[in-house]
């Protein structure tokens, strides 16, 4: 019984390393959330001595249509009003887009744009 109180802080400190290292995984390769927006090209931003030559900054929607403003830089000036569907992760942002159609789209992002 007296080995077991002896190494019990290091069991205690192992689990929580594991706990972490968890949660950490997740945030960082797992965690992602999808977002939906239209492009304008009035807000994007030049940017000189980079691959990823413009900065968007534009008012995105989750499926449920909740409102979440998101930068992402692409190496090219995106088609005017296409539609893109985004993977964004908190700690690391934008991970992923791609352009969709309108009818792709949930139905409260839909609201929140004209056809």
């Amino acid at each position: 019984m007296e080995y077991i109180k002896e190494k019990l802080p290091l069991i205690i400190g192992i689990i929580v390393f594991l706990i972490l290292c968890g949660i950490a995984y997740y945030y960082l390769f797992i965690g992602t959330t999808i977002y939906y927006t239209q492009i304008d090209n009035t807000k994007v931003k030049e940017i000189t001595n980079s691959d990823m030559s413009y900065e968007y900054t534009l008012d995105c929607y989750k499926e449920n249509g909740k409102k979440k403003l998101i930068k992402f830089k692409t190496s090219r000036e995106l088609r005017e009003s296409a539609f893109l569907k985004i993977e964004y992760m908190e700690i690391t942002g934008v991970h992923q887009w791609e352009e969709v159609q309108y009818d792709e789209l949930p139905e409260k992002v839909q609201d929140k744009y004209n056809k």
